[in-house]
């Protein structure tokens, strides 16, 4: 499979604090990697550096055989690179519609411009496919019309996850998208996130490792930086220096 998107040697350095520590990383084309480790290992710094929000002290980055190392967050997205965060973020004071139809025209090519971004139509039809199918997809056709702000967590976790999917991107970043979810809701994201798998290339943070086993190909371990440990779900988690770096730390069960 070709590859979508590696890094070489990348480290990002707070002070005298190196919170991700000369990573060389790989996700190949429609691969699903999950990204797993204690708190403050360096799961989201990765996730910073590779979406443009941080610039590495050191390394490169290289989506879809371009280095991207230099280039900021819009044209990474305008690559075909989506994420979502730990927290919701959602513009709560518009509808459904709006956010999904707001994104999607900021980060069309021939809106880059910012100028051309106030100015621009958001009747185009690329745009309404595009948002339709991606609210179709996340389950909120009922509520294209409900003000964001009316939303339970779990639709407006939904609704993030449909802005991105409405970007059209090749690669989906993740950041704990299971985060502050009731029971019922992990089991419609999870749902989602399986279906979505099958046409793009999925990267996912989370701790809930007995729901992330069933979604991914691939485990990559993290711990004071450093990927520690890689490979299939099930032999990751039963590696010893991975049992020990959860339970000597006190962090979630891997049952």
């Amino acid at each position: 499979m070709a590859q979508v998107l590696s890094t070489e040697g990348l480290s990002k350095h707070f002070g005298g604090l190196v919170a991700v520590d000369g990573v060389d990383f790989h996700v190949a084309e429609n691969e699903a990697v999950g990204i797993i480790g204690p708190n403050g290992s360096g799961k989201t710094t990765f996730f910073n550096l590779l979406s443009g929000l941080f610039a590495p002290t050191a390394g490169r980055i290289v989506f879809f055989g371009r280095e991207i190392t230099a280039l900021p967050p819009d044209q990474r997205v305008l690559r075909g690179m989506a994420r979502t965060f730990q927290l919701v973020s959602v513009f709560t004071s518009m509808t459904v519609w709006e956010n999904l139809v707001l994104s999607s025209v900021r980060f069309r090519k021939e809106y880059a411009a910012g100028w051309r971004f106030l100015l621009s139509r958001a009747d185009d039809e690329t745009i309404r496919a595009n948002c339709l199918e991606a609210m179709r997809l996340v389950g909120l056709e009922s509520k294209a019309l409900t003000m964001t702000s009316q939303l339970s967590y779990g639709f407006k976790r939904m609704l993030e996850i449909g802005i991105a999917l409405a970007l059209q991107p090749k690669l989906l970043l993740l950041d704990e998208p299971l985060a502050g979810l009731s029971d019922s809701e992990i089991v419609d994201v999870l749902q989602l996130l399986q279906q979505i798998k099958r046409r793009l290339t999925l990267m996912v943070i989370e701790h809930k490792l007995s729901k992330l086993v069933g979604l991914v190909d691939r485990l990559c371990v993290m711990n004071e930086g450093s990927v520690i440990c890689e490979g299939r779900p099930d032999r990751v988690l039963a590696d010893p220096i991975v049992r020990e770096c959860y339970w000597g730390k006190g962090e979630v069960a891997l049952a």
